[in-house]
C-alpha cells in the first residue's frame, strides 16, 4: 500500500495526458522447411491406412499360433475385405519385414479373389525373399516350401491355360527363373522352364537359355544343361541371316565391354 501513496491523483478539471500512438504491428509469415531429410514420397512405395491395420491385426492374431492353419484363418480375417493395391502391398511389406510365412497366409488370401491370376513376377519376390535356409539346396523345411509355391504356380498357371506368348510374360518369367538359380532351387526352376518353354512353348530370347544352361552346370544338373545348351543351339538356327548378324554384333560388343572392364 505505500507504494499506492506516490502515485499522483489528477486534480478536478484537468485531463490526463494522451497515451502514446501505438505502431501498428507488422505481421511476419514463418515458414517451416523440411523436418529431416527424407524424399516425397513414391507412388507405390507408401501402405495405406487399411493395409497398416490390416497388417497389425494380422500379427496380433498370429501372436501365439503361427502354423500353417492358424495363419492362413487369421489372414482371410485380417486382409479379406483389402482392395487389390493395398492387399499386394501387404504382402510385399510383410516380406520386407521378415514375415514370410504371413506373406503366404495373405497370397492364399489372394488366390481367392476374383482379380488374381498367377504372376511370375509375385512368385520371384517370394522366391527372393524366402529365408536363407531355402538356399542350402537340400531338403529343408524353408527350401521345400519354396518348391511348393512353384508346384501351385505351376497348377495354377495349368488352369489358366498356361504360359501366355508376350514379350512381359518373357520378362516375367526370366525374374522367376533367376530368383530360383540364386536360391539354388535346381530342380523347381527346371520344372518351371520345361513347362513355359520345352513344353509350353513359349517363344522366349537367348537370355533365358543363358540362364538356364549356366545356372543348371553350376547346380550340377548336367543333363539339364545340355538340354538347354540344345535349345540355344535350335534356337539360334532359326534366326533369319540379318537378326543373326545383329545377335554376333551384339556378343562382340559384350565381350569388349567385359575385357574393357577387366583390363
Amino acid at each position: 500500500m505505500a507504494s499506492l501513496l506516490f502515485v499522483p491523483r489528477p486534480t478536478p478539471g484537468s485531463r490526463p495526458a494522451p497515451a502514446p500512438t501505438a505502431r501498428p504491428r507488422t505481421v511476419s509469415i514463418i515458414t517451416c522447411g523440411p523436418r529431416d531429410n527424407r524424399g516425397p514420397l513414391q507412388r507405390g512405395r507408401s501402405l495405406s491406412t487399411e493395409a497398416i491395420l490390416g497388417i497389425q491385426s494380422l500379427k496380433r492374431l498370429t501372436a501365439a499360433d503361427r502354423s500353417p492353419a492358424a495363419a492362413s484363418a487369421a489372414a482371410a480375417s485380417a486382409l479379406g475385405r483389402l482392395l487389390k493395391a493395398d492387399l499386394v502391398a501387404a504382402m510385399a511389406e510383410l516380406q520386407r519385414q521378415g514375415h514370410w510365412s504371413l506373406a503366404l497366409a495373405a497370397l492364399h488370401v489372394a488366390r481367392g479373389e476374383p482379380w488374381y491370376r498367377p504372376d511370375p513376377a509375385l512368385y520371384a519376390t517370394f522366391v527372393s525373399s524366402a529365408p536363407a535356409a531355402a538356399a542350402s539346396g537340400g531338403d529343408d523345411e524353408a527350401g521345400a516350401a519354396v518348391d511348393a509355391l512353384v508346384e501351385a504356380f505351376l497348377e495354377e498357371k495349368a488352369r489358366g491355360g498356361g504360359f501366355v506368348d508376350g514379350e512381359e510374360d518373357v520378362y516375367k518369367l526370366t525374374r522367376l527363373l533367376r530368383a530360383l538359380v540364386a536360391r539354388d532351387r535346381g530342380r523347381a526352376a527346371w520344372k518351371v522352364y520345361e513347362a513355359a518353354v520345352r513344353e509350353g512353348g513359349l517363344d522366349v530370347d537367348e537370355y533365358v537359355y543363358r540362364v538356364m544352361a549356366r545356372g543348371m552346370r553350376r547346380l550340377g544338373l548336367d543333363e539339364e544343361a545340355a538340354l538347354a545348351e540344345a535349345d540355344l543351339a535350335e534356337w539360334e538356327a532359326t534366326i533369319s541371316p540379318p537378326a543373326r548378324d545383329v545377335l554376333d554384333e551384339m556378343r562382340a560388343r559384350g565381350k569388349s565391354k567385359t575385357k574393357a572392364s577387366a583390363s
